[in-house]
This record gives C-alpha cells, sequence and structure tokens, in this order.
C-alpha cells in the first residue's frame, strides 16, 4: 500500500525512476480498488436503491484520478530501464505495442545511476529506507 501512495504522492511527477515494486504494487492496488469500485456499482446498481447514474460518475472518476500517477510511474519505471517515458506511446499500436511495453516494465533496471537519475534500489535513494 506504501508504494500505491508513494506513486500518489508524485502524482504527476515523471523525471526520476521507479522501481519494479513501486510500479507493479501501484498496478495491483488499482486493479483491486477498480474491481472493488466494479462490485460496489454492480451490487448497489441490482438493488435499484441508488442512482446509476451517481454510482458510474464515481467509478469514471476514481480511473480519471488514478490515470495521471499511473501514466508517471510507467514513464519512471521506463526510466528505471534506461529508456526514454516517450515508449509509453507504443501501447497505441494494437498487441504488439503493448506487449513490448510489458516487457520493458518487467525488465530489472539499470545499475548504479543512469541519466534519469540515481538507482532507487540503493537506501539512501528509497522513501522507506
Amino acid at each position: 500500500m506504501n508504494y500505491w501512495l508513494a506513486a500518489l504522492e508524485k502524482y504527476a511527477v515523471f523525471s526520476g525512476r521507479a522501481r519494479r515494486s513501486e510500479y507493479w504494487y501501484f498496478v495491483l492496488f488499482n486493479a483491486i480498488f477498480g474491481f472493488g469500485w466494479g462490485v460496489f456499482a454492480a451490487f448497489f446498481g441490482t438493488l435499484g436503491g441508488a442512482n446509476h447514474l451517481t454510482i458510474r460518475i464515481l467509478v469514471q472518476l476514481f480511473a480519471l484520478f488514478t490515470l495521471l500517477p499511473a501514466i508517471a510511474v510507467a514513464v519512471r519505471r521506463l526510466h528505471d530501464t534506461g529508456r526514454s517515458g516517450w515508449w509509453c506511446l507504443l501501447q497505441l499500436v494494437p498487441l504488439v505495442g503493448t506487449i513490448v511495453v510489458l516487457v520493458f516494465l518487467v525488465e530489472d533496471g539499470q545499475p548504479g545511476e543512469n541519466r534519469y537519475g540515481p538507482n532507487p534500489k540503493t537506501p539512501f535513494a528509497t522513501p522507506f529506507a
């Protein structure tokens, strides 16, 4: 949960580097929260006691709220592998682009400092040391 909160604290920070754990825990908690919102919407939507439009708006606001941090943490993750954040645009190519970017996001970061900053695995560079 700390990694998810750390990504939200760096809401629109596209500089620096992010460890694999920071990126993937952010993705995991977004998926859990998104699934929770979906279950909430489905449950209250079938009961008919809540306004369907209000629930849909709340779900869409959560998605909109987490969109920019998701892009920012992906860019920082690509920086950790030594790549430019512009590689995220490759996901616009159906299937192949998404697979290529996924492979980049799974790779280990470059050891030591690179042009995007110090290695986030070093104890002095992590916010939770």
